[in-house]
């Protein structure tokens, strides 16, 4: 909070208003800021391999670009029992078996990895299990068929950016110098984090006077901007790391968000230590404050009613029907494509188990 005495009634030179700024900015010259790379990738399977249910489909999120959990086309319970003749027969998205796809890891024992995930990728993966039981009396066999259903979801980190709010005391709300001393801030800002290719965006400012008790009257700048990851440049940093980037970009925001944090912490200092009378315009101590923002790329969302397992995920939230993988009919557009090989599909699984069981 500002002292009452804090700005004074005597006249600086103009370059003196921005004297708090430069003098904390030569503080924080020669302070490199170095962050701990963390990862901030959802964990959501504890384990690599995730069982089926024959009562319910299964909800799955993997991460874009890597590879997917075991699909297990089996319930836990089953998984410890012992099984006659076992035949696993998959059917991705686009309702085509999905033996022989090059991006996908098909095991003898029916389970499913899919590899190097992708939007499109996302959908329905059913399995049908089919396998014997024999009578220990009559050794007569019967064979039981059980189908799994796994709904797999494509998802991103979020996108963060940071809403920051920080507050000056001025002497009047008319003072030319206000405008001034904002432009020079923000300028100042960005050159704080130009290096990580983050900017400041949708920054603004307003004067409002404010009644401290036992203080009287004074006047504050109340600052808001946006630390925003995508400076011009950002694209070519994406290209020097494999696949997504999100992840680079979020450690590179939160580190300029922790530069400016600690650049306002230093304002305290340096007009305590550096100014016999306080400038015109300075920071009002404690004033800083900063706000997570989220946001999701077009095509992914969040939605704790339908990804209640994934909430915080922006995950691929596009039709997931009839997806075809193969380039002829990748377009969703192309619904004649999808339907023919869907048709292809049903004829193949037909010849493979009981005509009953459909």
């Amino acid at each position: 909070m500002a002292t009452a005495g804090g700005w004074g009634r005597s006249r600086c030179p103009r370059g003196g208003l921005l004297g708090v700024v430069a003098a904390a900015l030569g503080v924080l010259a020669g302070v490199t800021a170095s962050l701990k790379e963390k990862k901030h990738s959802i964990d959501l399977i504890e384990k690599n391999y995730v069982y089926g249910n024959t009562k319910h489909e299964v909800d799955v999120y993997v991460k874009m670009f890597t590879n997917s959990p075991l699909l297990v086309c089996m319930d836990l319970a089953r998984s410890r029992e012992e099984l006659i003749d076992p035949n696993y027969f998959w059917i991705g998205p686009d309702g085509a078996n999905l033996e022989g796809r090059i991006y996908v890891n098909l095991t003898e024992t029916g389970k499913l990895m899919v590899m190097g995930f992708k939007e499109f990728m996302s959908g329905a993966y059913t399995c049908t299990l089919s396998h014997k039981i024999i009578e220990s009396t009559t050794q007569e066999e019967r064979e039981v068929l059980e189908e799994y259903k796994f709904m797999v979801y494509a998802y991103r980190e979020a996108d963060h950016a940071y809403q920051v709010f920080v507050r000056f005391t001025t002497k009047e709300c008319n003072l030319a110098a206000n405008s001034q001393f904002f432009e020079e801030l923000r300028k100042i800002l960005n050159n704080i984090i130009s290096d990580l290719t983050c900017h400041i965006v949708e920054s603004s400012y307003k004067c409002h006077s404010v009644k401290i008790p036992k203080q009287g009257l004074l006047y504050e700048l109340f600052v808001s901007f946006q630390v925003n990851p995508f400076a011009p440049g950002w694209e070519e940093v994406c290209h020097q790391v494999p696949y997504d980037c999100e992840d680079a970009t979020n450690m590179k925001v939160q580190e300029a968000k922790d530069r400016i944090g600690a650049f306002f912490r230093k304002q305290t200092y340096a007009l305590k230590h550096h100014f016999q009378a306080l400038p015109a315009i300075h920071y009002v101590d404690n004033s800083f404050s900063v706000t997570h923002i989220d946001s999701c790329r077009p095509g992914f969302g969040k939605n704790d009613i339908t990804h209640k397992k994934c909430a915080s995920c922006c995950a691929w939230n596009k039709p997931l029907e009839k997806q075809c993988w193969s380039t002829h009919c990748r377009a969703a557009s192309d619904r004649t494509a999808c339907d023919g090989d869907t048709s292809a599909a049903m004829r193949r699984l037909s010849r493979n188990f009981p005509q009953h069981l459909y």
